[in-house]
């Protein structure tokens, strides 16, 4: 996990279009949204303008489909705004690394409903196209994170935008039939972006049928929060392809993950931010359902790990297909602070119907508390993972 400062209130101040803010990547630069008047080639839109897009902006934003779309800086869509991107949209990304991504602040919403004959892209805008092009999409909300204390929040580590409250069904919006490709731009060894990150967003908003392709660093990676995300692929991503921490509790369901060349794990699970501390009152644990799951690595002889659960993650796993890695499942902890073990011993971390295929190793117990195999995982053999050719059919990619 990564470093970010953590401040007992953060503010977020309305910024004007014609103001200049700054974060810990760059400064953001206003820009005037000027406009070139070409013909489009944003992969679906046809003909009109060609729009610049940047800056904080502290009124609704409603994309056009008949215009193109470039993200050039800092996009940030201030508290009680509205990003609203229409279907069949691809908006490009200046190939410019960590400083352009796009942000949708505490208060904010994104409403993106694509379909699945017209998925909403965002991608890199470069003619050869590599993962770590741009940052990628950030949501943050008001939901439950145990970095800080009660009514506290933290500050994400892209952008310095104040996440986290008390509101569990917090709404940021909507997600549907969405593709983040070429993502995932480093600012420095401890600040990186995602495909998409979820930083303390609640139930009341919508993930679903969305992917994430070619990143440099996560696919998927929730901090704290209570969001639900249902139907989501990661293909090819350089990191983990799906990361929580910060006690995340939300569920995931039908989950597809594969692996290329440069990988790390398929689940990486905190159940608070090691950086940080557990500073919740009381304390809590991340703590997910995930059901219907297929992870899909590169062969049991590579030294890989499919799920690594630690720092005292929970997890309900049901239904779950696990193929071509070293380790199934990789369990670290202690019998103290970060109490991944006790989970296990307690019934609160457990596997229902699984599938181990070309998986030398099914469980390593690295925790400090003696359980069994068996105290972990019941239907051995049983599990199917998700039906990833029926729903993944027609918008994803690379697989």
């Amino acid at each position: 996990m990564k470093n970010r400062l953590i401040f007992g209130l953060a503010l977020l101040g309305a910024l004007a279009l014609t103001s200049c803010a700054s974060d810990d990547t760059a400064d953001i630069n206003i820009t005037d949204n000027s406009v070139t008047n070409n013909n489009t080639t944003g992969g679906g839109n046809t003909g009109g303008e060609t729009i610049f897009l940047s800056g904080t902006y502290t009124e609704d934003l409603t994309l056009d489909a008949n215009n193109s779309y470039v993200v050039n800086g800092s996009l940030i869509m201030a508290s009680g705004t509205t990003l609203t991107i229409p279907p069949c949209m691809t908006i490009e990304a200046l190939a410019a690394g960590s400083d352009v991504y796009i942000a949708i602040s505490q208060g904010a919403t994104i409403d993106a409903q694509g379909t699945a004959d017209c998925p909403i892209v965002f991608t890199s805008n470069a003619s050869a196209p590599a993962a770590g092009d741009w940052g990628g999409l950030i949501i943050l909300g008001d939901a439950p994170i145990n970095s800080v204390s009660g009514t506290a929040t933290a500050t994400s580590e892209i952008a310095s935008l104040p996440y986290g409250g008390t509101d569990t069904t917090d709404n940021s919006g909507t997600l549907r039939y969405v593709r983040v490709q070429y993502s995932g731009g480093s600012a420095d060894g401890q600040s990186e972006n995602n495909g998409i990150s979820f930083y303390g967003v609640g139930n009341g908003t919508t993930v679903e049928y969305v992917q994430v392709f070619e990143g440099k660093d996560d696919g998927f990676e929730f901090f704290g929060g209570t969001v639900n995300a249902d139907y989501i692929s990661v293909v090819n991503a350089q990191d983990d392809s799906i990361d929580w921490t910060e006690g995340y509790t939300g569920t995931i369901t039908n989950a597809y993950v594969q692996h290329g060349a440069d990988h790390d794990k398929g689940i990486e699970a905190d159940g608070f931010n090691t950086d940080i501390g557990n500073n919740s009152n009381p304390i809590f644990f991340s703590a997910p359902t995930v059901n219907n799951l297929t992870i899909v690595g590169l062969g049991s002889g590579t030294s890989s790990e499919a799920i690594r659960l630690r720092a005292g993650t929970r997890a309900i796993f049901n239904n779950v297909v696990l193929e071509g890695y070293g380790e199934g499942f990789d369990l670290d902890g202690n019998s103290t602070d970060s109490p991944t073990g006790a989970g296990v011993v307690d019934g609160d971390t457990q596997v229902t119907d699984i599938l181990f295929t070309d998986i030398t190793l099914k469980v390593k117990n690295d925790t400090g508390v003696m359980f069994t195999e068996a105290d972990l995982i019941a239907g051995d053999g049983n599990g199917t993972g998700t039906d990833y050719a029926t729903w993944g059919a027609g918008w994803t990619v690379g697989n």
